[in-house]
């Protein structure tokens, strides 16, 4: 059997093998959602909203093969949230603090399916933060007309460092004076002040659902 032959087969075993073992459609996704991240697409603060496409495909469709599944709905957020973190240099700034970013809680609601082989886009924006968490709200939107297909505030806690220093660093950076309601101020605390969000009363009521969630779940453990 030629050496080119047998080069091929093994080629081909561990290509299946590997499709059967990984996603290798998520980890494909996820390099190029980075790489555009990095290297093409814009930087921007901290407080922008960013926007990524997206199309539903045949993979993603639920069993009925009629609209798109719904815990795709989150894997998609994830591609949002590297394009995010990338661009605004929120996670290289809290890895340069010694710190780590995971997810601590999710809630999305859906209003309308998105039918196989129709564009949407993504939009991510950080809404509000307190001394341990980031909170993102992320809308999967219609192009054509706006139409918000759904809407997810999710939670990102930080882990080894400080959320209050962290964003201070990026809010006092020079991009800062892109934003149109920033004002010139010399002092960093004046500046995190100024800008951060206010919490909407729905997320004030999602909050402090999370918090008694927390304690039901600890007193119980």
């Amino acid at each position: 059997m030629p050496d080119w032959y047998c080069w091929i087969s093994w080629s081909f075993v561990i290509i299946v093998a590997c499709y059967i073992l990984f996603e290798l459609h998520y980890f494909w996704r996820m390099a190029l959602s980075l790489l555009l991240a990095r290297f093409i697409k814009r930087k921007c603060h901290v407080l922008e909203t960013t926007i990524i496409s997206g199309i539903c495909l045949t993979t993603d469709l639920d069993h009925f093969l009629c609209h798109m599944n719904n815990a795709r709905y989150l894997r998609e957020m994830d591609f949002a949230r590297v394009d995010f973190y990338e661009r605004s240099k929120l996670y290289h700034t809290i890895l340069k603090n010694g710190g780590s970013i995971v997810q601590g809680s999710t809630t999305i609601r859906y209003r309308k399916f998105i039918r196989p082989f129709r564009r949407f886009y993504i939009t991510s924006k950080i809404i509000y933060w307190d001394n341990q968490s980031v909170f993102m709200e992320h809308r999967f939107i219609r192009p054509k007309d706006q139409f918000i297909h759904c809407i997810a505030i999710c939670r990102q806690r930080i882990i080894g460092c400080s959320v209050d220093e962290i964003l201070m660093e990026l809010l006092t950076q020079s991009k800062a004076d892109d934003l149109q309601d920033t004002i010139s101020v010399e002092n960093g605390e004046a500046v995190e002040s100024k800008l951060k969000p206010e919490p909407s009363e729905e997320l004030k009521k999602w909050i402090e659902y999370n918090e008694i969630s927390s304690r039901n779940l600890r007193r119980n453990s």
